[in-house]
């Protein structure tokens, strides 16, 4: 995939991002609805990925922000594909062993990120699906003191997912909360008492309830994105120390 540099300039509203390429300044769509302030900042080169869709409102997508060095990924609904194709192939061993694996399951008024389960035939060579798991999957890009956190913004629709795998777990299912850090910097995760202490005690509820949490981290390179198939620890208290890391 063939990206188009640029610099950071300001971003208006969630959505888009002025960039200036070239000489010229661009507006680009941001796929990541979070607050991001502490990598688009002002100067940052980012990566855009160009559109030729000519119906578009916006020319490109920001992509990828350079901070501390590092690409980081901003495209957020990535992160449910990495972690899907790492299932598929094998690469999440806490996730592997499922012959049945599909993207986004409805439940009730709610949309689970990953469905597995296992495909069994009854004595009549009908094939029904056993050992159900639904996973949720979060990408984070907020660093603090070398920790992944998640939110960075409060997320209300975060919280009800949580709540939706609780009571999927008191039903007898396998669930799952997968944090994929998006940033290289990242090594460890604790959720973010500070932007959102209803996510952060939800997840709490969760994992006292039996929902399991899984995070791992991605490398990122301009010719592609993979998942590092090496799980990574988590704290879920509150932690005393708010600084952001410097760019």
């Amino acid at each position: 995939m063939d990206y188009v540099k640029g610099t950071f300039l300001k971003r208006p509203n969630r959505f888009i991002a002025e960039v200036e390429v070239d000489g010229n300044v661009e507006i680009a769509h941001v796929p990541n609805t979070g607050r991001c302030k502490e990598l688009l900042v002002e100067g940052a080169t980012v990566w855009l990925k160009p559109s030729d869709n000519p119906n578009r409102k916006t020319k490109y997508s920001l992509h990828f922000v350079e901070n501390k060095n590092v690409l980081v990924s901003l495209f957020s609904q990535e992160a449910n594909s990495i972690v899907y194709d790492a299932i598929v192939d094998g690469k999440i061993e806490e996730l592997s062993g499922y012959s049945y694996h599909k993207r986004e399951k409805t439940v009730d008024n709610s949309r689970i990120d990953i469905y597995l389960a296992n495909e069994e035939d009854d004595c009549c060579g009908m094939n029904f699906l056993v050992d159900p798991c639904y996973i949720e999957v979060k990408g984070v890009t907020l660093i603090v003191d070398g920790e992944a956190r998640f939110p960075d913004a409060p997320t209300e629709r975060g919280t009800k997912h949580l709540k939706e795998l609780i009571k999927l777990k008191k039903e007898g299912n396998r669930c799952v909360v997968f944090f994929l850090i998006q940033h290289p910097a990242g090594n460890f995760f604790r959720p973010n008492w500070d932007n959102d202490p209803e996510f952060s005690k939800t997840l709490n509820e969760a994992y006292l309830q039996g929902v399991e949490i899984l995070v791992y981290k991605c490398d990122n390179q301009l010719d592609g994105i993979k998942l590092i198939p090496e799980p990574l620890d988590f704290d879920l208290a509150q932690s005393l120390s708010n600084g952001i890391i410097d760019d």
